[in-house]
Formats: structure tokens, sequence, C-alpha cells
């Protein structure tokens, strides 16, 4: 199974983009986006790559990561 699904459409992060992320060592968004890069453009990603992370730390017997983000607009 290669396939790969993007995230983050602004930074073309792909899930198994995230679960490689993981495996050296994030555990939460904000590890993924200094990592990745992803929801850091737009941020209409993050609560997918919540999941995914959620299912990629989960899948490495990893806790779930506490920290909850709010997209908050400013304009």
């Amino acid at each position: 199974y290669d396939q790969r699904m993007y995230i983050c459409i602004c930074n073309a992060v792909s899930d198994k983009a995230i679960h490689q992320a993981v495996g050296e060592g994030a555990t939460s968004i904000r590890d993924l986006s200094f990592m990745t890069g992803c929801g850091t453009q737009c941020g209409s990603c993050v609560k997918h790559v919540r999941e995914v992370l959620d299912q990629a730390l989960a899948e490495a017997g990893e806790p779930r990561s506490q920290l909850r983000l709010q997209v908050i607009s400013q304009g």
C-alpha cells in the first residue's frame, strides 16, 4: 500500500508524511507544522491533520495529543 492522500493541499503534505513525522518524534500539531509545514497557510486542514495524527500516534502506541487548536479568522 503506497498510495497517499494529501491532507494539507497548501504545502502538499500527505498522510504518509504525517505518519513519517510521527515516526521521527512528532507528537503534536505544533510538531507536525514545524516538521512538514502542514496547517501553516490557510488552516483548513487542521481538523483532518489532528485525525491523521491521532491515528498515527495510536498505531505507534503513543498517547493522543492533548493540545486543542482553534483557527481564528483575522478578517
